[in-house]
């Protein structure tokens, strides 16, 4: 009775909203990262593979500070957009800039909940992560 009452309820109780709220942001994260992949209609195998190695290590890390969860999202976009930059190069090109050499997009704020893709260049917000499709990424 003690067993069936109390240690197993005391740990899953303790466990499973950590758990659930980052498996939860995790799968957000993927979920954002992926839309906007296809909207740049680059969501090919080897991409979406370094979406899933991104997954895995902020799974990790979140693991080891449990505070940054809300950061998952932004993380994994930057991550995404750093592997993309060193085996097929720049992503997501800026939509907002027609004039000039074509760059990329950075991830704002770099470590904080909501992250946005905006053109340093021109100082301005394109899309929250996740939404580039709406602004034609």
């Amino acid at each position: 009775m003690g067993f069936s009452g109390g240690t197993h309820n005391g740990g899953m109780d303790h466990e499973s909203p950590a758990v659930s709220r980052l498996e939860q942001a995790l799968h957000m994260a993927r979920a954002l990262v992926l839309a906007d992949l296809v909207a740049g209609r680059v969501a090919e195998a080897e991409v979406v593979s370094l979406v899933e190695e991104s997954v895995s290590h902020r799974r990790w890390w979140a693991e080891q500070w449990p505070e940054g969860v809300e950061y998952v999202a932004g993380l994994v976009a930057q991550d995404v957009q750093d592997a993309l930059l060193e085996r097929y190069g720049r992503w997501p090109l800026c939509p907002v800039c027609a004039d000039g050499d074509p760059h990329a997009l950075d991830v704002e704020p770099e470590l904080g909940p909501a992250p946005h893709w905006v053109c340093a260049k021109v100082a301005v917000r394109v899309a929250p992560v996740g939404s580039l499709g709406a602004v034609g990424g």
